[in-house]
């Protein structure tokens, strides 16, 4: 079930509630693990909400829910995400053949219904607040790709993201969607299936300016109960950026709220559900934060925001760091069959950067590299072994 609040005024009002839970339709595909919350996109300029159940998508308005035209029977969309302009619905797993579901995605125009075949991307999608250019996941267990798409600001409806050389690559999977932070200069990303980890890059840079793991690093396999317990307690969705440039929140199990500050290296503990966790933390169009805690808690927190100066500078500021990024990359060609698309991608971890040529020849590494690298060293010494 999904609830919808209104937070005009300052204040929290509910509106209703929406669920896409199947209902006299035909079963979709299995896709592999349980899906435990629905998935759901908001319209970038309109009051509609989409949500993904099997083998539909309802749109909820202010009017009432409705089905959405289109979805095929088959479909089990487990992320959704609107185009910037609103006029395209991108979702994910595809809904053609079981066994390469997730090696494609959906396209759909809300207003004809039509569903064409998209990239393949994971889990989540977020415009850069600069406009023309989308961030998303591409997760595999042994590493995942930050992959960045070029966008049209009025795109023909169906248009499918166009994906660009450069990426992320983090350490194995497990991952949240990422957030930009309100002044483009900062991406953040939560998850680690792992170390339960925070990672903050700039932007356009790609430089990796602060990673930490919240709680305790993995003991290693097996893992004792009390650190699972620990690594549960953490929210994978309590990091939010406000209006302020440089300032990420963090929600804690404690129910405090952590201002971070990436230019000052300085943090400050609020409260906010006192005795509480934060088990979802998010921000409003108006810079206002909204924090939702583990008892069934949602509150809205106002914090001070900037000039009508300071604003319009970092609009200006996003518009010049998403044209440096696109200036300092190009897109991937089409893949065709036997190709594959990290043979296209320059990737960097935040401190080092690949080319494909160098990942496909890469012989050492470390115990203090990441799991992906040391992996992929293994497979290029065995390859070279076996020739």
């Amino acid at each position: 079930m999904v609830h919808i609040w209104d937070c005009g005024a300052g204040r929290l009002r509910e509106l209703g509630s929406v669920t896409a839970e199947s209902s006299g339709h035909d079963k979709a595909v299995d896709r592999g693990a349980a899906q435990k919350t629905p998935a759901v996109a908001w319209h970038p300029h309109e009051p509609q909400l989409m949500v993904a159940g099997e083998g539909r998508v309802v749109r909820w308005s202010p009017a009432g829910p409705v089905d959405l035209k289109g979805p095929p029977p088959t479909a089990s969309y487990r992320s959704l995400a609107f185009s910037p302009d609103g006029r395209t619905l991108w979702a994910t797993p595809s809904s053609g053949d079981e066994d390469s579901a997730w090696e494609s995605s959906d396209v759909l125009n809300p207003l004809s219904g039509t569903v064409s075949s998209g990239p393949r991307w994971d889990t989540g999608m977020v415009e850069h607040p600069g406009g023309g250019l989308v961030a998303t996941l591409r997760s595999d267990q042994g590493a995942t790709y930050v992959l960045f798409a070029r966008v049209d600001h009025e795109s023909v409806p169906g248009a499918a993201p166009r994906v660009l050389r450069r990426a992320l690559i983090l350490d194995v999977d497990g991952y949240e969607t990422p957030v930009f932070s309100a002044d483009g200069r900062h991406l953040a990303v939560r998850g680690n299936a792992y170390d339960n980890s925070l990672e903050v890059f700039a932007f356009p840079s790609l430089r990796r300016v602060l990673a930490t793991p919240l709680g305790e690093p993995s003991p290693g396999y097996p893992y004792p109960q009390e650190w699972l317990d620990r690594m549960r307690a953490w929210s994978r969705q309590n990091i939010a950026f406000g209006t302020r440039p440089g300032v990420l929140w963090v929600g804690t199990p404690t129910g405090t709220l952590i201002e971070v500050g990436l230019d000052t290296e300085a943090a400050v503990v609020h409260d906010a559900l006192t005795g509480s966790p934060v088990s979802g933390l998010g921000t409003t169009a108006a810079g206002d934060l909204v924090v939702a805690g583990a008892g069934g808690e949602l509150a809205l927190l106002s914090v001070r925001g900037d000039s009508e100066k300071t604003r319009r500078a970092d609009s200006q500021t996003s518009r010049a760091a998403v044209t440096a990024f696109l200036n300092g990359t190009s897109e991937v060609p089409e893949i065709l069959d036997g190709d594959d698309l990290e043979n296209h991608l320059v990737v960097t971890d935040g401190t080092r950067t690949w080319e494909s040529d160098d990942l496909a020849t890469v012989a050492t590494a470390t115990a203090a590299d990441p799991t992906w690298l040391r992996l992929r060293a293994a497979v290029n010494n065995a390859r070279d072994q076996g020739n």
